[in-house]
């Protein structure tokens, strides 16, 4: 999570923009965006056991669009958080070095995956040497940077040839249980859930940049409180009122159990890839 950050979603991605105008290098972001950037720190453990990892057949699209096996490629994931991506790309054989800006999500990572490198630093100052990855993937992550500066940093330290891929687990409302949760949370939290899979995008300033859009569907099994607690690790439930979150993952328990009665969710997700190549 970077520092220049949008309208957060509280379940699953937190949503991007609709494009529009980019701001200049200078601007800032508001003290709530600044809040709901850095709220993830508080929660770093909750993050880390509950949120949803990526499928396979994620890395395998990855590969495909960027014409270049993950074996050996050096990549860069920024914004790594507690390292959900970063571990499923070492898994596959790539070289990979982490780049996340928050003391309690570097914490985390460094507790989970201790033989990874980490440093410090986001996507709009990368602390990266020019041409130095093939690789820059953003997991969850780039709508919390300003593409104004985060787009030219991925340029300079990628390698001809190289890529930046950007992907987000998003709901898949067409199933009808989380098409009725988004609509529990909708009227609660008055946010408009469903602009979660409108607004997943990238805007490129510079011109240079054609991303090729992918997705691939999943799903997972979880008992209600791992799902509960993913929710509740979303930024918009970090930084609401703790009774009127409280209130909501209460009650939602209950529309869950009815839906589950054996206490097993199945979340079912759309994680949208977007992945763009630079000039050989």
């Amino acid at each position: 999570m970077a520092t220049h950050p949008s309208t957060p979603h509280p379940t699953g991605a937190e949503t991007t923009p609709e494009p529009s105008t980019p701001k200049p290098a200078t601007s800032k972001p508001s003290t709530l965006h600044s809040t709901r950037a850095h709220s993830f720190n508080t929660a770093a453990a909750q993050y880390a056991a509950n949120r949803p990892s990526y499928p396979p057949a994620l890395f395998d699209a990855i590969e495909t669009l960027a014409d270049h096996p993950l074996p050996g490629s050096r990549v860069a994931d920024i914004g790594a958080g507690t390292g959900i991506a970063t571990a499923l790309l070492h898994a596959r054989g790539a070289n990979v070095i982490a780049v996340e800006p928050g003391d309690g999500m570097a914490t985390q990572f460094r507790s989970t995956l201790p033989g990874i490198p980490i440093i410090r630093g986001t996507g709009d100052d990368l602390p990266l040497a020019d041409a130095s990855v093939d690789l820059v993937t953003y997991a969850q992550a780039w709508h919390w940077t300003d593409p104004t500066r985060s787009v030219p940093e991925a340029l300079r330290v990628l390698r001809p040839g190289g890529a930046l891929a950007l992907w987000w687990n998003t709901e898949a409302l067409d199933v009808p249980w989380i098409a009725e949760a988004a609509a529990r949370t909708e009227r609660h939290f008055g946010i408009d859930v469903s602009a979660e899979k409108r607004n997943v995008n990238a805007t490129d300033p510079t011109g240079r940049l054609d991303f090729t859009r992918r997705t691939v569907r999943w799903s997972r099994r979880v008992p209600v409180d791992t799902h509960l607690a993913n929710i509740g690790s979303h930024s918009v439930f970090l930084v609401d009122d703790e009774e009127h979150t409280a209130d909501f993952l209460a009650a939602e328990r209950e529309h869950l159990l009815k839906a589950f009665p054996d206490g097993i969710v199945e979340e079912v997700y759309e994680v949208v890839l977007l992945l763009a190549k630079t000039p050989a």
